[in-house]
């Protein structure tokens, strides 16, 4: 059997005592006798603290001191059983004596010879734990750093990958809106073509239809004129002779008392006819008024149709909205011109003041939309639309730049 496995069948049967709760000298004791005995090694405190595993530096020292002792009282006790003489037995004792002194002299030696190099071994190993202790905080720390800025670049790599996602998703987004945009709007603009020209064509029926209202009411006026002339003629011409005989009448009825009650009577009959030709002259006139005032209101609305100029009212509100929010710029609006100008309504408040109540004036061929609490001005544009637009804007005209 080797070394190593010697070595190794000690530490199993100090494992087993240990089991059997033997005490940290029993294990130092058995360790020494099995170092002395059976290998031939002179016990050390380096040697039986490797098997045992456990002790202090002043324990085992102690616990090998007290092997000796009872190697000592063994080696003592066989001298002293054999038949050897009295001076003999002295001398070999004091000769085991002086050998033990000069073992335990060495043992010393070689104990504190092996004490120093031990502490000398683990100032060494404490030193170098130290250092490691010292580089592994460094490398730690260093790898903590570096994990620190993995992670950081990790988050960055994943931000700006989910920003190129979240980029390339919107643009095609946008492209897609923009086109499906683009789509629509010239959608709406063949419609609203469709649409223009379908009102156009209904406009010039309403001009017609304006033409024969305006012929028609003509006709009728004159005819109604003519109605109320008549009866008032009529009225005139059966009023003259009734005074006529009614003075008459009166004349006899100073000499006639009993013609008195016939004067009465026709006098009541003329007041009655007279009464019904007014209630029929109110009527006329009341005829009259009204188709004078459908007459005003058809007038107003030829004009309005006339200043809307055929335009849908959709999409003179979209274009209106448009122009408000900024969104058509000089060559729309120039191209546009005074077509709007019947949609056009003058905004109730001043977009910067606030407090201001804009009036709009006409300047020669231009308008002009001004606020007479801050001064803002929409500077004269070639239409309603324009100066409404440009004020709302704030934006001002060129010609007035």
């Amino acid at each position: 059997m080797t070394l190593d496995e010697e070595r190794q069948a000690i530490r199993g049967e100090l494992e087993a005592l240990r089991a059997n709760g033997a005490r940290r000298q029993e294990l130092s004791l058995h360790a020494c006798k099995r170092l002395f005995f059976d290998l031939g090694i002179r016990p050390s405190m380096a040697a039986v603290r490797d098997l045992t595993q456990t002790g202090s530096a002043s324990d085992i020292p102690k616990d090998i001191d007290h092997f000796w002792e009872r190697i000592r009282e063994a080696s003592k006790v066989r001298v002293g059983a054999g038949a050897i003489p009295k001076a003999l037995e002295e001398k070999a004792g004091e000769l085991l004596g002086e050998l033990f002194q000069i073992a335990r002299l060495q043992a010393r030696e070689a104990l504190d010879h092996e004490r120093s190099e031990t502490q000398t071994s683990v100032q060494v190993a404490a030193e170098q734990i130290r250092k490691a202790e010292i580089l592994r905080e460094a490398a730690e720390e260093a790898l903590r750093r570096a994990e620190a800025r993995i992670d950081i670049a990790f988050a960055r790599v994943r931000e700006l990958e989910a920003e190129l996602s979240a980029s390339a998703t919107q643009r095609s987004s946008h492209q897609e809106n923009t086109q499906s945009a683009m789509h629509r709007l010239e959608a709406e603009k063949e419609s609203l073509a469709k649409r223009l020209e379908t009102e156009q064509t209904t406009n010039a029926a309403l001009r017609d239809r304006i033409d024969a209202l305006h012929i028609e009411m003509r006709q009728s006026t004159e005819h109604y004129a003519q109605q109320i002339k008549d009866a008032i003629a009529e009225a005139e011409r059966r009023v003259k002779p009734m005074l006529v005989e009614l003075d008459s009448l009166r004349n006899m009825a100073a000499t006639y008392q009993s013609g008195i009650r016939d004067a009465s009577r026709k006098e009541f009959d003329f007041i009655q006819q007279l009464s019904v030709a007014k209630a029929r002259g109110d009527r006329l006139d009341g005829q009259l008024r009204a188709q004078s005032e459908e007459i005003d209101a058809l007038t107003h609305e030829v004009d309005a149709l006339r200043a809307q100029q055929g335009v849908d009212p959709a999409l003179a509100a979209l274009l209106c909205s448009l122009a408000a929010s900024g969104r058509l710029g000089t060559e729309e609006l120039n191209s546009v011109g005074t077509v709007l100008d019947g949609y056009v309504v003058i905004p109730p408040r001043c977009p910067k003041c606030e407090d201001g109540e804009p009036e709009l004036s006409q300047a020669g061929d231009g308008y002009e939309l001004l606020c007479p609490e801050c001064e803002h001005s929409s500077g004269i544009g070639r239409s309603r639309f324009e100066a409404v637009a440009r004020f709302l804007n704030g934006q001002v005209a060129p010609s007035a730049a």
